[in-house]
């Protein structure tokens, strides 16, 4: 028989903050179960039974489909199951979704006036995501030892990570449970882990509006606008983190423990990742995703576990029609899906819905940024259709059969990213836009040359990306409710937002 903590039999309660606190006593005993055992394993010891802790999970029962929360929560596209029926779901990092969790309970026991029922859940942790954030313990073992991790504890199952709910083809077994999130307790862990590995920085640090770009000049700016800000003691910003949790504190703010565990890596990771942080967690966090479908859906695959309020991409494209120049904007209202990575999750039969409430945010940004107003701004921006294509030599196909393809589809730029950012916040549930500036024409002989790109950057990238921060706040100020909305909820949607 494996050795286990205490099981905890399932305990009912009508206040949140209660459920809550005995989902992190259930976490907590688990977490600290494994970490001994791993220790002594470590150590030398010989374990000879296999060693196992699960996840926490809560639960609730309906007998019916209405709800019993007011106006203001009708309104919520979210909060809420679809109908009778058991409905579970397993719960990790209590510390890290203490917030998130909370609104999601509360709102469950508001709308439904019944009872959450927390227990240990079946569902076992694997060994890895049980470590600290600074344990290396693999590195200390022999090869021959580190085989033997098998034998005495869970490892990550893959098995119990696909996103069949969140794609809409899960199916649950007769007799089991409906599920209340999108995401699994194991699917989260592994994004997590997978998030450090990516960005350089630790999960708790990403704020709830992000920023994803394709170019390092977009970061370099954003480095100097969070210094900036570091510096001046009245930001509304708390902290500005890079790559290997470098923090620096707000001016006046004195440095808190961790910060000194920080250190900046002898080289930047894959998409190195940039916080500028809020004390609600309602701050800006941008991406550089680098170039290709491939890492625009790597990284929304993990980012999405973190329940973002809203994700904007901010890059260069090509600019497609004749009467566009260099430096204008486009902000992309439908998506040509020639990327290729998301057609196994989210048929290319799905559209993708432009969100009037990203697309009015960003349009106002760019009122607000450049100074210019009304029919004015069209000479600067235009609202068009974006295709995104996995092909990044596609001028060079034969026949122009590329070219035929996107003036069929009406498209007026081309990218590599914006269209899997769009559709994997469609499958995932987190409210996206597209705001590109044209870097080049090459269907008009327009190419970047080193003089006319160096110019390009100089004029744009900075007010570019202060259009793309200057959306964020707008979106920030309507409140994270009326971003969530019900243009990305299916017919029979999770719970959980």
């Amino acid at each position: 028989m494996p050795i286990r903590p205490p099981f905890i039999a399932p305990q009912s309660f009508t206040d949140a903050a209660q459920a809550l606190a005995q989902v992190h006593k259930i976490y907590e005993g688990s977490i600290a179960h494994l970490r001994s055992a791993m220790q002594r394993f470590v150590a030398g010891d010989d374990i000879t039974d296999h060693v196992r802790a699960c996840y926490p999970m809560v639960r609730i029962h309906t007998s019916t489909v209405s709800r019993a929360g007011g106006a203001d929560l009708a309104r919520l596209s979210f909060g809420f199951v679809a109908g009778p029926g058991r409905f579970e779901t397993t719960l990790t990092r209590p510390d890290l979704y203490h917030r998130y969790y909370l609104e999601q309970f509360r709102l469950l026991l508001e709308n439904h006036g019944v009872e959450l029922e927390v227990c240990t859940s079946s569902q076992p942790i694997p060994v890895h995501f049980s470590f600290a954030e600074h344990d290396h313990v693999e590195g200390n073992m022999s090869a021959d030892r580190r085989a033997l991790m098998r034998d005495v504890f869970d490892l990550p199952d893959l098995a119990a990570m696909d996103d069949g709910i969140a794609n809409g083809t899960f199916v649950p077994k007769p007799g089991d449970a409906l599920p209340l999130a999108l995401f699994t307790a194991p699917r989260v862990d592994y994004s997590l882990h997978r998030l450090r590995h990516y960005t350089g920085t630790s999960p708790e640090h990403f704020q709830n509006f992000v920023l994803f770009t394709n170019y390092q000049f977009y970061i370099d700016e954003f480095i100097a606008l969070g210094h900036a800000a570091m510096a001046n003691p009245d930001s509304e910003y708390c902290a500005f983190i890079e790559p290997g949790n470098v923090v620096t504190r707000r001016a006046g703010l004195p440095a808190q423990d961790a910060d000194a565990l920080g250190k900046a890596p002898p080289r930047l990771p894959q998409m190195p990742g940039y916080h500028l942080v809020r004390e609600d967690s309602m701050g800006i966090t941008m991406v550089n995703i680098g170039v290709g479908p491939a890492n625009a859906k790597n990284i929304t695959d993990h980012i999405a576990v973190l329940r973002p309020h809203t994700w904007i991409m901010l890059g260069h494209c090509a600019g497609l029609r004749n009467t566009q120049q260099l430096g204008d904007y486009v902000l992309a209202h439908g998506y040509v899906r020639e990327d290729h990575v998301l057609d196994e999750e989210l048929p290319l039969w799905v559209p993708i819905p432009a969100l009037a409430e990203i697309q009015v945010a960003l349009e106002r940004a760019v009122a607000d940024v450049t100074q210019i107003e009304g029919a004015a701004l069209k000479s600067i921006m235009r609202t068009g259709t974006v295709a995104s294509t996995d092909n990044r030599n596609w001028e060079l196909l034969p026949d122009n059969q590329a070219e035929r393809r996107f003036s069929q589809s009406r498209a007026v730029a081309l990218d590599m990213e914006s269209a899997t950012i769009a559709a994997n916040g469609f499958r995932f549930r987190v409210p996206y836009g597209t705001l590109l500036c044209v870097s080049d024409k090459p269907l008009h002989g327009e190419i970047k040359l080193p003089g006319m790109a160096n110019h390009f950057y100089r004029e744009r990238v900075d007010q570019h990306l202060r259009i793309g921060m200057r959306a964020l706040e707008l979106l920030r100020a309507q409140g994270a409710d009326q971003l969530h909305s019900r243009k990305l909820r299916s017919f029979a949607e999770v719970a959980f937002q």
